[in-house]
């Protein structure tokens, strides 16, 4: 009999710590529904307690999922609990996940906790978590520094509190996979109980060791892997989901007792629009989802995949979502061709209004473009949810420059429902086009970061701008799409002072 292995995204909370990610509440809704659509079993959909925000987001993403399990994480600390219950007791299989840290390190210096009162408050706070809902999560921080005997004695009192599942965190992404393998062996044939819940492994990437201890333990026994799309995360980052799904998935020879519930084909959209909602790019090298990774520039590389594409190809790019003779859309494409694009990508959950909207938006893109790829289509669905209604509206802009001058600006917006018209010179185009916002609002803001990349590779291809501004120490991220690099630019400006000011 197969074994099922459960794939735990939490995308909407490891990786939306990932530095300069700031995922809104309809973004992180976007990425939910598609990580439902890809197979994952439970969504790790944010940490209510923090802010409320992330509660709105939680309880948002609970009421609109169907299939996935919903947890929130959460502090062993009554607080964090009773968030937590209330932000995913709507959800059609709710999860609480709660954790306290477990080695010596963190005993010391950041509890403050003998082991003594580390056991007392599993105990009580798993017990009470358990009062709310059924399903349970716990996890030991920093197990893998922990003590084996202390970790032993720790899970024994969380199953005997009520826990379904026992996460063992690689919290700092230190251990090797032998190692790894060694743990949850020991795990495995020393705590009592542990046959009857699910043994969770999560880690962290800081020496690249990630995906590897995530297989080692799942040969040694772990029944879910935690993961994000596209490896997000803090400092490194976490193990990636489509590595781990594709491991699997390809190398039957060693894996064949094992499954997992994703739908290979909505890797690659999954990954793209994760990656165009939070503006963090993968490298051009990353395994199975960077823009190199079916790629083959060699002439004797490309002698052989053009004899046989199994020569130096150990998956199909169709099998993982990536269709580059797939049929491309134009001006003169209908709804119902728009629509199967869409469904075969994966967003088959996008509403008729919703539909309509994006279709409008294909038709203007069309008029632009010779031909709507993939990419421009995962995008319009990005940019789409990126949209913040906010006070300021790009209305229409021009520029001008005359030789030995700096470039003109001339953007006009509305704000509050008043369009205003203003001018401003800058160091280039998009410079002056920033200023003459500024003046437009009558405000100055710090542009951290600026980052330009074309969605596809073609000479009309769409451009992704993605710019973090700051005001008075808080930082937005904003997002803006336009085959006009120029517009694209302005559209992320408005977009991240739209996010501003609605904070």
């Amino acid at each position: 009999m197969k074994k099922h292995i459960k794939i735990f995204d939490t995308t909407l909370r490891d990786g939306e710590q990932t530095p300069r990610v700031n995922l809104n509440t309809q973004e992180k809704l976007r990425i939910a529904k598609q990580l439902e659509s890809l197979g994952v079993d439970v969504i790790e959909a944010g940490f209510a307690v923090a802010s409320p925000g992330d509660f709105e987001s939680v309880k948002l993403i609970a009421e609109n999922i169907e299939k996935s399990t919903v947890t929130s994480l959460a502090r062993a600390v009554k607080k964090d609990i009773e968030v937590a219950a209330e932000a995913v007791k709507n959800a059609k299989k709710p999860r609480i996940h709660t954790f306290i840290a477990t080695s010596p390190i963190h005993r010391e210096y950041k509890l403050k906790m003998t082991k003594e009162q580390i056991l007392d408050r599993v105990k009580e706070m798993v017990s009470y978590a358990k009062s709310f809902i059924d399903d349970i999560e716990f996890s030991s921080e920093d197990a893998t520094r922990t003590e084996k005997e202390f970790l032993v004695e720790v899970y024994e009192i969380a199953i005997k509190a009520g826990a379904t599942t026992l996460n063992v965190p690689d919290t700092v992404g230190y251990r090797t996979p032998n190692e790894m393998f060694e743990l949850i062996t020991y795990l495995k044939n020393n705590v009592k109980g542990i046959e009857n819940v699910d043994i969770s492994v999560h880690c962290h990437d800081d020496l690249g060791l990630s995906v590897a201890n995530s297989v080692a333990a799942i040969q040694a026994g772990a029944t879910q892997i935690e993961c994000t799309i596209n490896g997000l995360g803090e400092r490194a980052g976490n193990t990636s989901l489509e590595e781990i799904a594709m491991i699997l998935k390809t190398r039957k020879d060693l894996f064949e007792e094992y499954y997992t519930n994703i739908d290979s084909k909505q890797i690659y959209p999954t990954s793209k629009l994760v990656s165009l909602l939070t503006g963090v790019s993968t490298q051009p090298n990353k395994a199975i989802v960077g823009a190199n990774a079916f790629a083959h520039e060699s002439g004797i590389h490309q002698h052989g995949v053009l004899a046989n594409p199994e020569t130096y190809e150990i998956m199909s790019p169709e099998s993982v979502g990536r269709n580059p003779d797939s049929l491309v859309l134009g001006k003169h494409s209908g709804k119902h061709a728009f629509v199967q694009k869409l469904e075969s990508l994966g967003f088959n959950h996008v509403g008729s209004d919703r539909v309509e909207e994006l279709f409008a938006q294909f038709k203007k893109l069309a008029d632009k473009k010779k031909y709507v790829l993939d990419e421009d289509i995962i995008a319009l669905v990005a940019g789409e949810a990126a949209k913040i209604e906010g006070r300021i509206k790009l209305a229409h802009f021009e520029i001008s420059r005359q030789e030995g001058k700096k470039p003109k600006a001339t953007v006009t917006i509305e704000l509050d429902g008043e369009k205003l018209i203003k001018e401003a010179l800058g160091d280039g185009p998009v410079d002056a086009a920033y200023n003459a916002v500024n003046l437009a609002v009558s405000d100055t803001f710090v542009l951290e970061e600026y980052k330009l990349e074309a969605i596809t590779g073609d000479t009309d291809a769409q451009a992704q701008v993605v710019v973090i501004i700051e005001k008075n120490g808080n930082r937005f991220i904003g997002r803006g799409q336009s085959t006009d690099v120029v517009e694209a630019s302005i559209k992320a400006y408005i977009n991240g002072i739209n996010r501003l000011y609605s904070n």
